[in-house]
């Protein structure tokens, strides 16, 4: 007997980048609206902080890509508030398998395409508006937001902000991640295809939209290095970048690298 159409096949997967659900949350201050949301990637349900001032409505989205891996370096109020406050409603990813989500982050591996899923809920939502949504990446975050310029349409401009650009000079850098590294990403000998595309100065021409590259270069965590390879990768492909080093500055956030990544943003979303 022959099965009707469908039958005995596997439910379709969500769309990436559709919501699941909305948990309103007490805001930071007055004035905001901060939610825990959960939305598809790959079929994974994965959560994140959506921040937004309640005006403007609609306001411009932008994605934070956090840096570090699972409990270190999540999300928290202090990075994402000062942006929301300068406008922007700003989505800020845990990656798979944090706060309850499901999965398994995997550092710029699959989890990249909770990235791209952020990004193309920010399109969705009724309250963000732009045809693009631009993306900071913090230390290893850039690498998820570099990802994101090269690979998710609807991508905007990038700041890479400490950002790790050669994950094998992080390797090399970091002797205290190396056991990390090993675990998730593999051994740079034996597995160099996955250092080298979690490495955006190896392929910087496949990286279309604007770059702005801050950091430090008393940076002990993420070496200036790093800032100067992803430098000379665009310049070499033509592509469109700036860059600003803070004269003995560490791996932290300040007030003045902030300013210079929402005036890059403001001036590379409005044309």
């Amino acid at each position: 007997m022959q099965k009707p159409d469908g039958a005995g096949s596997a439910p379709a997967l969500p769309e990436d980048g559709v919501l699941a659900e909305r948990e309103f949350c007490p805001p930071p201050e007055a004035g905001f609206s901060l939610e825990r949301i959960t939305y598809w990637s790959q079929g994974l349900k994965v959560r994140g902080f959506l921040l937004r001032p309640l005006q403007p409505s609609p306001a411009p989205g932008l994605v934070y890509c956090r840096g570090g891996i699972r409990r270190v370096g999540m999300v928290s109020m202090a990075r994402i508030l000062p942006l929301a406050r300068r406008g922007f409603a700003v989505l800020a990813p845990f990656y798979r398998g944090n706060e309850g989500g499901e999965g398994r982050e995997d550092f710029a591996g699959d989890d990249r395409h909770d990235v791209y899923a952020a990004v193309r809920l920010m399109l969705r939502l009724p309250e963000v508006s732009g045809p693009k949504v631009p993306l900071i990446g913090f230390s290893r975050g850039a690498i998820m937001a570099l990802l994101a310029a090269a690979e998710c349409e609807g991508a905007g401009p990038v700041v890479a902000w400490g950002g790790v650009s050669d994950l094998r000079l992080t390797y090399e850098e970091r002797v205290d991640l190396r056991r990390m590294l090993r675990r998730v990403v593999g051994h740079p000998r034996k597995q160099p295809e996955e250092y080298i595309r979690r490495s955006p100065a190896l392929w910087a021409e496949r990286i279309a939209s604007p770059v702005l590259i801050l950091h430090g270069t008393g940076d002990s965590q993420v070496g200036v290095e790093h800032a100067r390879r992803l430098a000379r990768a665009l310049e070499a492909a033509g592509r469109p970048y700036a860059m600003e080093l803070y004269d003995g500055m560490g791996h932290v956030y300040t007030e003045q690298a902030l300013e210079a990544a929402v005036a890059w943003i403001r001036r590379h979303s409005s044309g």
